[in-house]
């Protein structure tokens, strides 16, 4: 009698425990795919008086969730470590982790994090929002899904993306007038990000 009293209990436990919703089963089903960083990218320009001056960052890492079949679905968050910037250039370098640029001291990291993929064919429209010196503003990424290779823990996934934004709608103002007129720099910043992503071990 007790032992089918507890399989009683058990029965209803397993009956009325909650099940995972839709949304959490899609989340515990998708791969995660974390930037090789070895193999990837992030690269921006900006108008340098009559020229362009380009430069990367050299610390970041970038957490890719989604189904090669069906990014639409997918989520991407990266952060870059602000200190990381080079531009091959000690002196401007040092500049730009200033208080008159990035203050990296007091902003130390830029993040971005997507709110939706969409999807046609190859190409992949991400929008999100970007965390730059301490401003939150939405952001779109345009590129493509370059495709996949490899198997189980060693199959990799690849993305190019690029995106422009105004350094002024983040409080990144400097700036310094030119004799003749003009300024030095420009406000606008392309960026260019090449991704190559490990699916992580033991992802479902």
């Amino acid at each position: 009698m007790l032992k089918q009293l507890r399989r009683l209990s058990l029965a209803a436990f397993v009956v009325l425990a909650p099940s995972p919703a839709p949304a959490e089963l899609a989340a515990q089903a998708a791969p995660q795919w974390k930037v090789d960083l070895a193999h990837s990218e992030m690269s921006f320009k900006i108008r340098h008086l009559m020229s362009k001056v380009s430069g990367t960052f050299n610390d970041w890492s970038g957490t890719i969730t989604g189904d090669p079949k069906d990014w639409s679905k997918g989520t991407v968050e990266i952060v870059i470590q602000a200190a990381s910037i080079d531009t091959r250039n000690e002196r401007r370098d040092g500049h730009l982790k200033s208080n008159e640029f990035f203050d990296v001291a007091k902003f130390p990291t830029l993040a971005f994090k997507s709110t939706k993929v969409t999807v046609s064919g190859t190409r992949l429209t991400v929008a999100g929002d970007l965390t730059m010196h301490g401003v939150t503003k939405p952001v779109v990424l345009e590129g493509e899904y370059t495709g996949t290779t490899g198997a189980g823990d060693k199959q990799k996934v690849g993305f190019s993306f690029t995106t422009k934004l105004n350094r002024l709608d983040y409080g990144v103002t400097w700036n310094r007038a030119v004799e003749g007129g003009g300024v030095t720099l420009g406000d606008e910043v392309t960026i260019e990000i090449n991704v190559e992503a490990v699916r992580a071990a033991g992802a479902a």
